[in-house]
């Protein structure tokens, strides 16, 4: 069984046992974390959301926080002698699926 969950403005496709990256939430390590916004939930009976599936939560539990790798943005404009360099990590949740509910 798996199902497709909004979260951060993204869609994720997750499944039981699973660990995904996530656009940083406001929880604890160790606590658990309900998703409400269930897209689609597929199996031997799919349920296909308008724009969501009522009643169905997928249930997670958050491992760690923490940042991505640092990405460079350069701005750069030729004989002007113009150049700017910054640099951005973005933050994420690592979570574990525990359980869809459907």
């Amino acid at each position: 069984m798996f199902a497709i969950i909004e979260t951060g403005g993204k869609q994720v496709k997750v499944e039981e046992g699973q660990s995904i990256f996530v656009e940083k939430l406001e929880v604890e390590e160790g606590a658990e974390f309900t998703f409400d916004k269930v897209l689609f939930v597929g199996g031997d009976n799919a349920k296909v959301g308008v724009p969501t599936v009522e009643g169905a939560t997928v249930t997670a539990t958050v491992e760690k926080h923490g940042r991505g790798k640092k990405i460079n943005v350069i701005k750069f404009k030729r004989r002007k002698n113009y150049s700017r360099k910054q640099g951005h990590r973005q933050p994420y949740t690592k979570l574990t699926i525990g359980k869809i509910n459907a």
